[in-house]
């Protein structure tokens, strides 16, 4: 597949399923997720890989979160919760330290971080990985972040699920380019 291709193609992939990625298709897409520009070199960017039992015990993390903001919830939405990262043989949680500079605000880091998971998406869709990119108020909770250890500075900014792409896949929509762009004639 070239680069173009792999660029025009690519997509999410909700409905996944084992195996899930090999070690070594985990390092192409760390090694692309790596190249993402990086002001002021920076490398605002850090993942934690979760697989096997281990996603049971984030499953445990998000209804605990889920149950501190709502005392009541029943059986069933718990079970929801914990079920969450059952949806897929891998997960990789995208973090982003920010670090104090001064030409480098928070949100440019933020953004690296962005294209460092659009670059670990691309890596996965070009060695047939399915993925997606999932978020929600739990990646934001506080009691995630610390049952997760992140530091004061650290931002998690999504849960990646990888693994074999199950069902059919949804047809891309044809978007008009003259939709979204526009020339500025700068008056």
């Amino acid at each position: 597949m070239d680069g173009i291709e792999l660029l025009l193609n690519r997509r999410s992939s909700p409905v996944l399923e084992s195996p899930g990625p090999t070690p070594e298709q985990l390092e192409v897409m760390f090694q692309a997720a790596l190249r993402a520009p990086d002001h002021a070199r920076l490398r605002p960017w850090r993942f934690l890989t979760v697989s096997g039992e281990a996603r049971e015990a984030l499953g445990e993390l998000l209804a605990k979160a889920a149950r501190f903001d709502q005392q009541d919830l029943s059986e069933d939405a718990l079970s929801r919760f914990r079920g969450m990262p059952l949806r897929a043989p891998t997960l990789v949680l995208a973090i982003c330290p920010v670090k104090e500079h001064p030409k480098v605000p928070e949100i440019e880091q933020k953004m690296s971080l962005a294209a460092a998971v659009q670059s670990l998406l691309l890596a996965a869709y070009a060695q047939g990985v399915g993925a997606v990119w999932r978020t929600g108020d739990l990646c934001y909770h506080p009691v995630v972040a610390e049952g997760l250890g992140l530091a004061e500075n650290e931002a998690l900014m999504g849960f990646i699920y990888l693994g074999t792409p199950s069902g059919s896949q949804k047809k891309l929509p044809v978007m008009e380019v003259s939709d979204f762009v526009s020339e500025w004639s700068g008056n």
